[in-house]
Order: C-alpha cells, then sequence, then structure tokens
C-alpha cells in the first residue's frame, strides 16, 4: 500500500483506530526500554495491583511535583 494509499483510508477509521495508528508510529521512533527499566515498570505494576490503594490521583501528582520544584 502506498503513502498515498494509507492517506486516502484515513478518512474511513474510527476515532480509536486513528490514535492507534498515530501511538504505532510514534513508537516505531522510540527506542524500547532497556531490561531494567522493563524489569521495573513489571515490578511497579505488580505492586500497584497487590496494593491498588496505594496509588495517587494525577492531581495529587502534579500537587507533589509543583511543591518540590516550588511553584
Amino acid at each position: 500500500m502506498s503513502f498515498q494509499e494509507v492517506l486516502a483510508c484515513l478518512p474511513d477509521l474510527t476515532l480509536c483506530e486513528r490514535q492507534t495508528l498515530i501511538r504505532r508510529a510514534l513508537e516505531l521512533d522510540e527506542p524500547g526500554l532497556s531490561a531494567e527499566d522493563e524489569a521495573l515498570v513489571e515490578k511497579r505494576l505488580a505492586d500497584h495491583r497487590r496494593d491498588p490503594a496505594s496509588a495517587v490521583s494525577a492531581t495529587e501528582m502534579k500537587r507533589r511535583l509543583r511543591q518540590r520544584v516550588g511553584q
């Protein structure tokens, strides 16, 4: 499929399909996680699954970060 054909098909895709396409295209340019980083992500995800109440909201995380940098 040519690039022009791909562009011509875009209007026929659902919003979810277009978002997936964009995400996948961006992933192609991003280096993957190192084995160490991947292990850290998996550990933190497992910790969260064991204790979901330990999570904080995005609003709370932003407040904490602003407090750290003095804003």
